[in-house]
């Protein structure tokens, strides 16, 4: 019947196992359920699909534009052609129905009440602290956010260009957080205009730290002291505060990483070889992570790209990666590019030459390897290779650091040697009771999404700090559904993926965003490449209802993907934990052991059905084919309050 529901039921599950099949979700650090917005994008579902990428972010509708998207890179899709434009798409949605659209969806639409009298303070209103603020409104604490600049947003409004990160969208998202009874102090500098104890004195019970990294780093070599050497974050705090910079005509940019620019800062000629030696350390040849270097070069790329804008002739990059190496965004590089963005890899910075006290362009020495055999970052450098780039500014684009100078004894708060506060990274409070921290000034470097989830998980362990032992974790409820005749969209194995669209190079002006977004079509057939991976194959046939494998071969023929495989059981190799488990829960697995007690594995007779789950396109066509209906294609979602309470709108099948 075309009304008849779907069936549900109740059954031991692994939700870590069913988690793991949906990379997506498991890729983003505040676990954003992408495939299912994605899924309900392609059925024109927009609404719905907001919510899902809504909830867990408070900043989703900045994450539509410059998410690092971690969650592409996990996606299940890109094993077979290309990962899906989850970014993109998801920006499609605030776009309509975000804070910033025309018609916004409240996802929490009754300001939250006063529950508790502890109040709390966040300092820093990056992304950290608004994704803080947000989760501690909503648990109903007062809230103050504390920010040292006259406009709140900390590097999202000073540090991203505006052609990346419209105003308006940022200025929503904002007070769309602040809207949620959170108050505001700007230009509240902790150590110049209030401390800690004097916090503590007003009545503040707990704090976060979250003030991220506000300075460029040095690059210590011969010249650096010329007019016309800019520190990047400098030059795109001036630009985007409205004031302007006369850069000339032909611009440099520096960088690389902050273990590069640690190796840089000596000279990197033949003759300087043993002060470079005696530079390296074990603590400085460590590797940056993929986030930072990622977030290091998506600096270079703001601040070469902001440069064309303000008039620059030419603009130079240069960075010790070879262009294989570079950490940025492939897309990035190559809109770059387009602007007129001339690179430079393998090259590193060696002077600073100048007349009459500026600086006029920069030799550099080219790079023969970034990483040594054992992968561990030891650049070399080719001697004689020495080439100079006239310049009329250069731009240290390095990586920025934490001012830790607000720190006082008496507070007892512990710096790192890398220039952090320390944390417990499972707590993210500091070595003082009650003070947290979290963001780019507890970790370093790191992509938006993450200092987003540094700051809900950094409300959640506040809320537990100050209830104490009344704080209960969040309980979690699953529910599985059954669904009949499974199908994909049509042609969903078909589709390529969709360039995300961008304005013409000659249109490119100023703050003019260049990116365009998708069209409906275009979002609608993009999102129906999804495939949909918190879709599960159940083998779970039982004798009671006729329904156990009758070994036919029948999946294992019709699959696509070649991820069904019917072996003997005498080929298997069962580990005393396996089979303990197994026995433990006996009775929900006498379906799948039918006949056997787990004691008798591995069998001399019988076979069992393996499947890889990493390279299923969730197509279904295994449980239509199956005669004996032992295969069933099964749906889970995850709830933190009872499946029964929230409606839960199932396609039509």
């Amino acid at each position: 019947m075309a009304d008849e529901k779907p069936k549900t039921r109740t059954k031991l599950v692994d939700l870590d196992w069913l988690e793991s099949n949906f990379p997506c979700m498991q890729a983003c650090p505040v676990h954003t359920e992408a495939g299912r917005y994605v899924a309900l994008i392609a059925q024109g579902r927009y609404e719905e699909a907001y919510r899902y990428a809504r909830q867990p972010n408070p900043l989703a509708s900045i994450c539509g534009r410059v998410c690092g998207h971690p969650c592409e890179t996990a996606c299940r899709r890109g094993q077979f052609d290309a990962p899906i434009s989850i970014r993109a798409l998801k920006r499609f949605l605030t776009e309509r129905h975000g804070p910033e659209s025309r018609h916004p969806v409240e996802v929490y639409p009754d300001r939250p009440t006063i529950k508790h009298t502890e109040k709390v303070a966040v300092i820093g209103s990056g992304p950290a602290g608004l994704a803080a603020a947000h989760d501690l409104a909503l648990l109903g604490y007062p809230v103050t956010l504390f920010e040292s600049a006259p406009l709140p947003g900390g590097m999202l409004q000073l540090g991203i260009p505006e052609y990346r990160l419209p105003r308006d969208v940022l200025r929503a998202q904002i007070r769309e957080i602040l809207d949620l009874g959170i108050k505001l102090r700007l230009n509240s500098r902790l150590g110049r205009d209030f401390t800690l104890e004097h916090l503590r004195a007003r009545g503040y019970k707990a704090f976060l730290l979250a003030i991220g990294l506000h300075r460029s780093r040095d690059l210590n070599i011969p010249g650096h002291d010329l007019d016309g050497v800019v520190k990047g974050v400098d030059f795109l705090l001036n630009v985007n505060l409205g004031y302007r910079l006369s850069i000339g005509k032909k611009v440099v940019v520096i960088g690389g990483g902050n273990v590069a620019i640690d190796v840089a800062r000596s000279a990197l000629r033949t003759q300087q070889k043993q002060a470079l030696e005696n530079f390296l350390t074990p603590e400085t040849i460590e590797r940056l992570s993929p986030s930072e270097q990622q977030t290091v070069m998506n600096e270079l790329m703001d601040v070469s790209r902001a440069a064309l804008r303000m008039g620059a002739h030419e603009v130079h990059l240069v960075c010790l990666e070879s262009r294989e190496e570079m950490p940025a965004f492939e897309d990035e590089i190559e809109e770059g590019q387009r602007e007129g963005l001339h690179l430079h890899p393998s090259r590193g910075p060696s002077v600073f030459l100048g007349r009459q006290g500026s600086v006029t362009g920069l030799q550099t020495v080219r790079c023969t390897s970034v990483f040594d055999a054992q992968h561990r970052f030891n650049p070399t450098f080719e001697p004689g290779s020495e080439s100079i780039i006239p310049c009329d500014t250069a731009i240290l684009a390095i990586g920025q650091a934490a001012d830790l100078s607000f720190l006082k004894p008496e507070d007892g708060i512990e710096a790192t040697r890398q220039g952090t506060i320390k944390i417990n990274s499972d707590t993210l409070m500091s070595t003082a009771d009650g003070v947290f921290a979290a963001g780019d000034i507890a970790f370093g470097p790191r992509l938006i999404i993450n200092a987003v989830a540094d700051g809900k998980k950094a409300a959640e362990n506040i809320d537990r700090y100050l209830r104490g032992d009344a704080w209960k974790p969040r309980e979690r409820f699953v529910q599985i559904t059954v669904l009949d005749h499974h199908q994909m969209a049509g042609e969903y194995d078909e589709f390529s993926r969709l360039a995300v669209p961008v304005l013409p190079v000659d249109r490119r002006t100023g703050v003019v965003e260049v990116e365009t977004g998708f069209t409906e079509e275009d979002a609608q057939r993009e999102a129906s490449r999804c495939l949909q991976c918190w879709i599960n194959t159940i083998f779970d046939g039982n004798e009671t209802d006729g329904t156990e494998c009758i070994l036919c071969g029948g999946c294992v023929d019709v699959c696509p993907e070649n991820c069904l495989q019917l072996v003997p059981l005498s080929q298997l190799h069962f580990s005393d934990e396996t089979k303990k488990q197994l026995n433990d829960h006996a009775e929900f697995h006498e379906n799948q052991l039918q006949h056997l007690e787990a004691g008798d594995l591995p069998a001399t007779e019988g076979s069992v059905m393996i499947k890889d789950e990493t390279i299923c396109i969730r197509c279904g066509l295994c449980a239509e084919r199956c005669p004996a209906h032992t295969i069933t294609m099964e749906s889970f979602q995850a709830f933190d309050r009872d499946p029964e309470l929230v409606k839960i709108e199932v396609p039509s099948l």
